[in-house]
């Protein structure tokens, strides 16, 4: 498989087992195996998740912006070969913080540094801006399935 940058939205869908609504991410733009990843997320109007306000704007849910740095992280995790074949699980999230809301428009940058990785587990810190400000940051745990024969 190559991973040549950037990561456009095809190559994403042979990396990550998640398809249109559930991909979250847009493109990958920086990549160092085991060590961190940077990738986009362009958020739309037509986004089905958003959540609408009383006074009717919307905005991303943040539940929506974790599992968006979480696929990010999951890219990172398998860009290695040997962890191709298989599935990561999220484990767990801590210390996540929701700063700031995200709207349509906005261009949404995702930044996972690796903490810890050892065997089939490991820890990454998350961070999300938008123009430069953090919109959600915190650590996620998560644990590699057994290698799949049958994916793609």
């Amino acid at each position: 498989m190559d991973l040549t940058l950037p990561l456009d939205h095809a190559a994403i869908e042979r990396i990550l087992p998640h398809r249109y609504p559930f991909l979250l991410v847009d493109r990958i733009t920086e990549l160092e195996v085991d060590k961190r990843i940077v990738g986009i997320k362009n958020v739309s109007l037509n986004e089905r998740y958003l959540s609408h306000a009383p006074n009717g704007s919307a905005v991303l849910p943040p539940t929506i912006l974790t599992e968006a740095i979480a696929q990010v992280g999951a890219i990172l995790i398998l860009a290695k070969p040997e962890n191709r074949q298989r599935l990561p699980f999220f484990a767990g999230i801590e210390r996540v913080r929701f700063r700031r809301p995200v709207r349509p428009g906005d261009v949404v940058i995702i930044e996972a540094n690796v903490i810890r990785l050892r065997g089939r587990m490991g820890r990454l810190k998350g961070v999300a801006t938008v123009d430069g400000r953090t919109v959600i940051d915190g650590t996620m745990t998560f644990a590699l399935g057994p290698a799949t024969p049958n994916r793609p």
